[in-house]
C-alpha cells in the first residue's frame, strides 16, 4: 500500500473517497504538515497502490456440484461489502504501529470508523468529513442516497469507468461554491497519480451498498470531529448530525457553502477545524 509522508509532528492520516487518491489532499496536506507528520494512502487499487490478488478458492467442480457452496455464497452476497472493508482496515492497520489520527473523506470515513471499532488502540482520535454510517436508503433512513442510484454507478462503471468518475466528480461539487474552477482542477488530476483498478471500484461501491455502521457508533469512544458540508447532496448534514447525537464523544462542524468535498472548497477553514481538534 502506497503511503507518502510530509511534515513533522503528531501523525496525521488522510484517507481520500471512492475511486479518487491520495493527491486529492494535496492543498490541505502541506498546510497541516506544518504542524502534523501527514501520512497520505492511496487505498488499495487506487492511485499507486496496487490491488491485492484474490485468495484462490477451490474450483466448483463439475456441472451440478457444488449447490449447497453455491446458495450459500448468494445468501452471502450483501455481507460482500462488509468483508471488503474489514480487509481493507486490516491492510491499513499492518501500516501503523503507534496511534494516530485519521481524518476519512467520504467512503475513507468509512473506513477510519470500522478501524476504530476494529483495532481502538491504534486511533488516537476521528476526524470524519462527509462521511455516513450507512450511505444508501434503509428504512427509517433517508438521508442517504437511493439504492438505484448507486446501482446506476454500477452498471455505468462498466461501460465506462473513466466517464463515471467524472460524472461523480461533478456530483459532490454540485452547488459549492467555486464549484466550477475546483471541478476543472479536479478533472485534470483525477488520474495524476494512475487509473483506479475497476476490480476496486466496483468493490468500494459494494462498501457504500452495504455497509450499515448505525449499531456500532456507540461503541466507538474516541473523540471525533464530524466535518459536513452545508450543501452536500450525497452525504446530507442529516446523518452527521445523527452521528454527533450518537457517538460518545463527537462534535459536529459544518462548513458553510461547500457541498461533498470542504477540504477543497473551504482549504483554510478546514484546515483550521483540524488544526484546532487535533491540538485539543
Amino acid at each position: 500500500m502506497q503511503v507518502e509522508i510530509i511534515g513533522k509532528g503528531e501523525p496525521l492520516l488522510l484517507i481520500h473517497g471512492w475511486g479518487m487518491h491520495s493527491g486529492m489532499w494535496d492543498q490541505v496536506a502541506e498546510q497541516l504538515a506544518l504542524s502534523h507528520r501527514v501520512h497520505l494512502v492511496d487505498l488499495p487499487g487506487h492511485g499507486l497502490s496496487k490491488l491485492p490478488s484474490p485468495a484462490r478458492g477451490r474450483g466448483a467442480g463439475g456441472e451440478g456440484a457444488d449447490q449447497d457452496a453455491l446458495s450459500l455464497t448468494l445468501s452471502r452476497e450483501r455481507e460482500r461489502g462488509q468483508n471488503l472493508l474489514d480487509e481493507i482496515v486490516a491492510q491499513m492497520s499492518a501500516q501503523f504501529s503507534e496511534p494516530i489520527t485519521v481524518c476519512g473523506w467520504s467512503l475513507g470515513g468509512q473506513v477510519a470508523l470500522r478501524w476504530a471499532k476494529l483495532q481502538p488502540a491504534q486511533i488516537k482520535k476521528l476526524i470524519l468529513v462527509a462521511t455516513t454510517p450507512c450511505f444508501v436508503q434503509q428504512d427509517g433512513w433517508d438521508c442517504a442516497m437511493a439504492a438505484g442510484t448507486l446501482q446506476g454507478f454500477a452498471v455505468s462503471l462498466l461501460q465506462n469507468h473513466a466517464l463515471t468518475l467524472k460524472r461523480f466528480l461533478a456530483l459532490q461539487l454540485r452547488g459549492s461554491e467555486n464549484e466550477r474552477e475546483i471541478l476543472l482542477d479536479l478533472r485534470a488530476r483525477l488520474f495524476a497519480h494512475g487509473e483506479p483498478d475497476v476490480a476496486a471500484l466496483k468493490g468500494g461501491l459494494d462498501i457504500l451498498r452495504d455497509t450499515d455502521l448505525r449499531s456500532q457508533l456507540k461503541a466507538i469512544q474516541q473523540s471525533t470531529l464530524l466535518i459536513a458540508g452545508e450543501r452536500d447532496t450525497l452525504t446530507p448534514s442529516a446523518a452527521l448530525e445523527y452521528m454527533a447525537q450518537t457517538l460518545p464523544n463527537a462534535r459536529l462542524e459544518v462548513v458553510q457553502g461547500a457541498a461533498h468535498a470542504p477540504f477543497l472548497s473551504h482549504c483554510d477553514e478546514f484546515v483550521r477545524m483540524v488544526n484546532n481538534f487535533t491540538q485539543e
